[in-house]
């Protein structure tokens, strides 16, 4: 128990005289400590440290509602007898005997010019 003793006013020493050579020289301005003792029991309020901050409630994003367009069904008008395509206008090549060919590309027929159906390209 004698050693113990000794060697524990040793560590005090350290400890007090350490902290003021290190600190001489002006740069380190650290500590040591040494702590010898078990667990302290406390019975009584706990620290205290200050209000309690409530978050806001979470913000849920929802997608926009779909939009549903209502389309009319198909409205079939019958037409009647007297109504209808117009009737198609009567187109006419014009041809000549001679010289021999179709207007535009023949300028003048002398001999008058000839009504001719047109007919679709085969």
């Amino acid at each position: 128990m004698k050693g113990f003793k000794w060697t524990l006013a040793l560590v005090l020493a350290m400890g007090a005289v350490l902290p003021t050579v290190a600190s001489a020289d002006g740069h380190w301005r650290g500590s040591v400590g040494v702590y010898i003792g078990g667990p302290g029991l406390y019975y009584g309020p706990g620290p205290y440290y200050g209000p309690y901050y409530a978050y806001p409630p979470p913000y849920y994003v929802y997608s926009p509602p779909p939009v549903v367009v209502h389309e009319s069904p198909p409205v079939y008008v019958e037409r009647g007898e007297d109504e209808g395509a117009p009737p198609r206008s009567k187109n006419y090549w014009y041809y000549c005997d001679r010289p021999s060919g179709y207007y535009p590309y023949v300028k003048e027929c002398p001999g008058g010019w000839q009504r001719v159906a047109p007919t679709p390209p085969r």
